[in-house]
């Protein structure tokens, strides 16, 4: 065999060479970008990185900010996983084309078609409940998201801002079940029965009810179990004033919101996302979204122990698709602005 031949194969023989080790390499690492400030996610960073070997850099910051960054960093943004808390905010990412289409099988079987879309995916729960003071007002009085718009609560209410995504998606889903008008009309006696100004997180308005400040609240249940939680002596008792109800039983069910994750458009390690997008849906990770943060998984039979999140006990949840959920948010936020819910 003539020698000429394979000295004309060693170019591309040396190339395939190199470029071997240095693909494995590259799908051992993977960028996120998350929104989701709990030190008890360290955990799930570190357990995959210990079950895959892919090492994660991370970059924290607010949702606001990580989106900018994104869409300035452009086709070459090292960024291949966008992690944040509620549908809004993943709808914002979603709208602007920052996210690619997620294919798997496995999210598909453990994730319910209602919590993910072709671009994103959940991947746990909280609600949005009635928090009130139990000296103040009897629970019968507010049963339903509606109650607090109403005139004999005048005076009775604390909310945080009107342009916080966690109210910005309940709105979104009252005018999925309830139309614009009616939602509008909610939102304006809302208003006009605040005790003061929107301010503050939800922990502020529990505290603020509590503490007899205002009468009634609404607020995720992740804030409450953490209280509950708490070993701190003024959590308890700002507990033990309140009593929750689960709104609207008799309709539409509990507005629920989520955490989730998706895919980035120019992610340059996409196997690596789906990896631990996939991981996410595991029941190591699921079980750590109960027992670490206090949501609720979104794979149906995930082991939670976590005593306080169970002793919430059961609802009826809004079935509402959380993607058809996140397009109405900024109709909400038109609405609550003529409403005056700054």
């Amino acid at each position: 065999m003539s020698r000429r031949p394979l000295l004309a194969l060693l170019p591309t023989l040396i190339g395939t060479l190199l470029c071997a080790p240095a693909t494995q390499a590259q799908d051992q690492v993977l960028n996120i970008y998350s929104a989701r400030h709990y030190q008890t996610d360290e955990a799930l960073y570190a357990n995959f990185t210990k079950a895959t070997g892919i090492k994660i850099n991370r970059l924290d910051g607010k949702e606001d900010e990580l989106v900018e960054r994104i869409r300035n960093e452009g086709t070459a943004s090292p960024a291949d996983l966008l992690i944040t808390v509620d549908a809004a905010r993943l709808e914002v990412a979603d709208a602007l084309g920052l996210f690619q289409p997620v294919k798997s099988k496995l999210l598909e079987e453990r994730v319910p078609a209602g919590l993910r879309t072709p671009t994103w995916v959940a991947f746990s729960t909280r609600a949005r409940v009635i928090v009130y003071n139990k000296v103040a007002l009897k629970r019968e009085a507010v049963q339903n998201y509606a109650d607090l718009a109403t005139l004999a609560l005048k005076g009775q209410v604390c909310m945080r801002s009107g342009s916080h995504p966690y109210n910005l998606s309940l709105g979104a889903a009252m005018i999925a079940h309830e139309g614009e008008a009616r939602t509008e009309a909610w939102a304006r006696g809302l208003v006009a029965n605040f005790a003061r100004s929107p301010k503050g997180g939800d922990t502020d308005q529990i505290k603020a009810v509590a503490a007899g400040e205002c009468g009634v609240t609404i607020s995720n249940t992740y804030y409450l179990v953490r209280m509950m939680r708490s070993t701190n002596a003024q959590d308890q008792q700002a507990i033990n004033a309140v009593g929750i109800v689960w709104p609207n039983q008799a309709s539409w069910g509990t507005h629920v919101n989520v955490s989730g994750a998706g895919v980035l458009k120019h992610a340059p390690h996409r196997e690596a996302a789906l990896k631990f997008m996939e991981y996410l849906a595991s029941d190591e990770a699921q079980a750590y979204f109960a027992n670490g943060n206090n949501e609720w998984p979104v794979v149906k039979g995930a082991a939670v122990a976590n005593k306080e999140l169970s002793a919430l006990g059961s609802f009826k949840p809004d079935a509402l698709p959380i993607g058809e959920l996140a397009k109405t948010t900024v109709q909400a936020q038109k609405l609550f602005d003529r409403a005056g819910w700054k």
